[in-house]
């Protein structure tokens, strides 16, 4: 009883007692929003500002927009209707809008038209060079590492390229079929001369073939041993147009008028052969023509995307909610740092980094020149193509190899099968490798691959004569003694990657290499660490490669701002610390 009064009476006269006034608020001295406003002071927003249109009704103001964005980021708040809340509720926030309270429509538009990627990146940039005249970053060296973030799609929507390939091969053998069923029918009912229609031609696929006896083979097995096809095999379908059956059902519909052959439907009703040849037609036309809008939106470079994300691709994820080895569509976010500031970021949708290290060295090229000196980075970019384009762009290597642990056992300087661990001399101007027991292996021909666009060059080397060898099983790969008695020794050698390897590794075993790996992992691995575990930033909010692009940027921009606070914050307990000291 006296406490429902009690508390009645407290708010009844408690509300008039408390001296509360906004205006004797205030944001602490050493607030982050401070170090934003000086660092947008210096920015030029002249590209954010031409992007957004003088006509009609007039909007916030773009670079107010902007700064209340990135205040949010820094503080880790990502999801838009969370910042909508707290233009009105915060006092930063109310301080950077100047009291005006932006809708979730108004944020949406400005992210989704005004700031575009190109814009982010410019005001990135520019902060970059204000930190390389204050002396926090030289931009002369970069250290790079990705990760695999989850996209805003869902999980269950995936469509395989294998997938796809096995249910074509029966596609195509149904209109194989449907083309022998079109010529007969013309034949055996006198159609092609009397509508001067010749025999149709089947279109001709290319590597269809392998597709098709795997089908057959799965045939003749049982359910469960079914053999997969690999979704790395390629069926090109360019020559396959539904345009092509479009014809065929004209050629059907203009016999149908001539011949006075009604189509019919429903219960009762029977079909004609040409009102069935005409209606397979077009059921194979269909689909057909979505078999042709998945390899679409696949490309050649993907083998999988997610129908509610098309350029997200399934990876496999350390976060495994089924504990099964389950797929997720997801991205690969790459960040380039120097000194804890993220300089570079870059989205692909490639399982894999080795096509992602050029594109972030080409960004960087583009936005400050050739100024980069050293790149430091895992085994994951470890390729003859980017060895090889550091090697022209004059940049040291400091990447680590596939192989680098294995180099360090026994085994490997210990296994006679390999060229590495052969003795060489000079024969006729030509390199001849000396195997364990003594014999030549002299260099044979030369070979070329091409992969991911790019053109690899091997040297083939081998033994004329291997007969009487007591060492094959240990120098021949996988030898059996029944089966290959008579083999001799051959091996391929790409000799230029082998040189860009071994000068990669000589920089990674060096002191400052040494030291260069463990600034990596420190820098790189702990913004993703930080990013993920302490931020919880494991899924992005939208989708498609540009908007998830801005998400992590206008993040990372966050990041370096705080981090560009901590450091002057540092500065000025340091500098006060000295005057104390002077003046004591």
């Amino acid at each position: 009883m006296l406490t429902v009064n009690y508390y009645n009476d407290f708010f009844e006269i408690g509300q008039q007692k408390i001296n509360f006034s906004f205006y004797e608020l205030s944001l602490p001295d050493d607030d982050p929003v401070y170090t934003l406003k000086k660092v947008m002071e210096d920015l030029n927003f002249s590209g954010l500002l031409a992007n957004c249109s003088d006509k009609g009704r007039t909007g916030y103001n773009p670079i107010m927009m902007y700064a209340v964005i990135t205040y949010a980021n820094m503080r880790g708040i990502r999801s838009i209707d969370r910042i909508v809340d707290l233009c009105e509720r915060d006092i930063a926030f109310i301080w950077l809008t100047r009291g005006k309270k932006p809708k979730r429509d108004a944020f949406y538009e400005f992210k989704g038209k005004k700031l575009t990627s190109d814009i982010l990146d410019d005001l990135n940039y520019q902060f970059m060079r204000r930190l390389q005249k204050e002396g926090l970053v030289t931009l002369k060296e970069l250290f790079i590492d990705g990760t695999k973030i989850e996209a805003n799609a869902n999980r269950y929507t995936f469509v395989w390229r294998g997938s796809i390939n096995y249910h074509l091969a029966g596609l195509l053998d149904s209109i194989d079929k449907l083309y022998s069923d079109y010529n007969s029918f013309l034949q055996d009912n006198g159609f092609g001369e009397k509508y001067e229609l010749g025999n149709a031609q089947m279109f001709v696929i290319d590597g269809i073939d392998k597709v098709r006896d795997i089908i057959e083979k799965n045939r003749k097995r049982k359910i469960t041993k079914h053999k997969k096809l690999s979704n790395n095999c390629i069926i090109e379908i360019d020559n396959c147009s539904p345009l092509e059956l479009l014809k065929l059902q004209k050629n059907l519909m203009a016999i149908a008028d001539g011949e006075g052959i009604a189509f019919v439907n429903g219960k009762g009703k029977r079909k004609s052969k040409l009102q069935q040849l005409y209606e397979e037609l077009e059921h194979c036309g269909q689909r057909l023509m979505g078999y042709k809008e998945c390899f679409k939106i696949m490309g050649k470079d993907r083998n999988s995307y997610s129908k509610t994300d098309l350029e997200a691709t399934f990876m496999r994820m350390k976060e495994d909610h089924m504990l099964n080895g389950q797929l997720k569509p997801a991205y690969n976010v790459q960040i380039a740092v120097e000194n804890y500031f993220i300089v570079h970021g870059y989205v692909s949708n490639d399982r894999t980094d080795y096509n992602t290290l050029i594109p972030v060295l080409e960004k960087h090229k583009k936005a400050f020149g050739e100024v980069l000196e050293e790149v430091t980075a895992d085994s994951g970019y470890c390729s003859e193509k980017n060895l090889l384009y550091l090697e022209e762009n004059k940049i040291d290597s400091y990447i680590k190899l596939q192989d680098h642990e294995k180099r360090k056992t026994r085994a490997y300087s210990k296994d006679i099968g390999k060229y590495y661990n052969m003795k060489t001399t000079v024969f006729e101007d030509e390199q001849v490798y000396i195997c364990h027991d003594g014999r030549e292996l002299r260099h044979i021909n030369t070979e070329k691959k091409k992969q991911n666009g790019y053109t690899q060059t091997y040297e083939v080397y081998g033994c004329f004569d291997c007969s009487g060898c007591e060492h094959k099983p240990k120098c021949l790969y996988k030898y059996n003694p029944d089966k290959d008695v008579d083999k001799n020794k051959v091996m391929k050698i790409n000799e230029v990657w082998e040189e860009l390897r071994e000068k990669s590794h000589a920089n990674i075993q060096s002191e400052k290499g040494i030291l260069k790996r463990q600034t990596r992992s420190i820098q790189t691995e702990g913004h993703f660490g930080d990013i993920k575990e302490n931020e919880d930033f494991r899924r992005f909010n939208y989708r498609s490669s540009d908007k998830v692009y801005k998400e992590f940027m206008l993040f990372a921009i966050g990041r370096n701002i705080n981090k560009y606070h901590r450091f002057l914050h540092a500065k000025l307990k340091k500098f006060e610390g000295k005057i104390q000291e002077k003046t004591a």
